[in-house]
């Protein structure tokens, strides 16, 4: 079954429709973010291969996906102690595509800020405490 050609612009469209995500960079190349927070881009690391995609997701849910589609979905040595999975836009469909940046924009999303513990013991306290 022909696919269309899926490219960042593809993945762009998909993105900017989640909510809080911006179009940005990272590293220099065409990224989304959410709330500052990367959820996808095209890989700065030469060793992806070339029209490839990395998707911010889970360990675990990376294993599935490798596991699942190794065809599609890939890490090099760079991206393994990253949160984060490569993809093959050649070999991705569109809804495929949909569900993964939904499954990173929940993923990104739920991994708010927080303030440390150590920051709020280190904070000055004024003269009059």
């Amino acid at each position: 079954m022909p696919r269309g050609r899926i490219d960042f612009d593809t993945v762009r469209d998909i993105g900017l429709a989640l909510p809080g995500v911006e179009e940005s960079t990272a590293y220099g190349f065409p990224a989304l973010k959410v709330h500052g927070k990367l959820l996808a881009c095209i890989p700065a690391n030469p060793s992806a291969e070339p029209g490839s995609l990395a998707v911010r997701v889970d360990f675990d849910d990376r294993a599935e996906l490798l596991a699942a589609a190794p065809d599609v979905y890939y890490v090099t040595d760079h991206y393994l102690d990253y949160s984060a999975v490569l993809v093959r836009l050649s070999r991705v469909n569109l809804d495929v595509l949909r569900d993964l940046l939904g499954m990173a924009h929940k993923f990104v999303s739920r991994k708010a800020p927080s303030s440390s513990p150590s920051r709020k013991r280190g904070k000055p306290k004024s003269r009059n405490e």
